[in-house]
């Protein structure tokens, strides 16, 4: 039995994976709010007060960079210490690695109906792959293809400067730089980002934001509101957002594919990306992902797809579990 946690600034997901034929079985699984808990330790503890199973092996992914089994989380005023948690819950050790990490792991675990193609790309596509997964945070990593199988590799890329490509990205970028100083590329892929793009859009005359459209983005999340909004047509503001926002994505989908130069393929994760797919498979995406000059050529051979299971995370920790024990 393995304990497999997923660790998010919105949500953190605990389940007990079990091996069926080789297989991950999901057993049981529940969905926390990260930002109503104290630590991570709360979080696994209240999930096994009321199930009593002690697990063989724990591993769990944190949205964040993990040194020497700690991770001060990006989007969480968490400290995660392995063995604070470990300690609590009486485990005699625990597996803690990058969220982006464990989403890498969890692509060997999904099945074709798991993914929506945006590129073909080369029919012997092989080679190392990236995950860029924008949600609350921007997450990257990378798998560094060995010969027989993958190595995924944990990065902080999303953390990296933004690059405009553009006047009027260029004009963001000076608008960003007033209000955040370092203009990193989670700033604007991302659900916040998205928002940030919104305001930027609205604040510089090029929408307007009627008083519906306002009252409605104070009632909660705003993110979610501009993308169903623009989806639905009921906004130009809205629309020229997201419109936007997969631009910049597709643009440092691409920067990332070059700086592994993954020819075996481009994951494009997290919980924004499914359900803004009908504006992924729209030329704009790809037309940002292969503008890279003398490269287009190797943006082009190289498939692209979007993660549909909003569990790979979970079952990547699951997974990485499975090599040790």
């Amino acid at each position: 039995m393995i304990l497999a946690g997923d660790v998010g600034g919105t949500n953190t997901r605990l389940a007990f994976f079990e091996q069926r034929e080789g297989n991950l079985a999901c057993v049981v699984e529940q969905v926390y709010p990260s930002h109503g808990y104290a630590s991570l330790e709360d979080i696994v503890a209240d999930f096994l007060a009321v199930r009593k199973v002690r697990p063989d092996s724990v591993s769990i992914g944190v949205a964040g960079p993990v040194r020497d089994g700690v991770c001060r989380a990006t989007n969480l005023p968490w400290v995660v210490d392995a063995r604070l948690v470990a300690q609590r819950t009486g485990f005699c050790s625990i597996i803690l690695i990058n969220d982006l990490e464990a989403n890498a792991y969890g692509i060997a675990t999904l099945a074709p109906v798991d993914f929506a193609l945006l590129q073909r790309g080369a029919p012997d596509a092989r080679g190392n792959c990236v995950v860029v997964s924008p949600g609350t945070g921007l997450g990257e990593a990378a798998l560094h293809w060995e010969g027989a199988r993958y190595a995924p590799l944990a990065s902080e890329g999303g953390h990296s400067s933004f690059a405009p490509s553009d006047e009027l990205q260029d004009e963001m970028l000076k608008y960003m730089r007033a209000k955040f100083g370092h203009v990193s590329w989670e700033r604007l892929v991302c659900g916040p980002g998205l928002v940030n793009i919104y305001e930027f859009l609205r604040d510089t005359g090029r929408g307007e934001e009627p008083p519906w459209l306002a009252a409605e983005m104070k009632q909660g999340d705003p993110a979610p509101v501009i993308s169903r909004t623009a989806l639905a047509g009921k906004s130009a503001l809205c629309e020229k957002a997201l419109d936007l926002f997969v631009v910049l994505l597709g643009s440092e989908a691409g920067n990332m594919a070059l700086k592994v130069l993954a020819t075996g393929g481009v994951y494009i994760g997290g919980g924004i990306a499914p359900k803004i797919l009908p504006k992924l498979q729209t030329p704009a995406f790809l037309a940002a992902f292969t503008n890279k000059g003398r490269l287009r050529e190797v943006l082009e051979s190289m498939p692209v797809r979007v993660i549909l299971n909003d569990a790979a995370g979970l079952r990547g920790a699951a997974y990485r579990a499975t090599l040790t024990l």
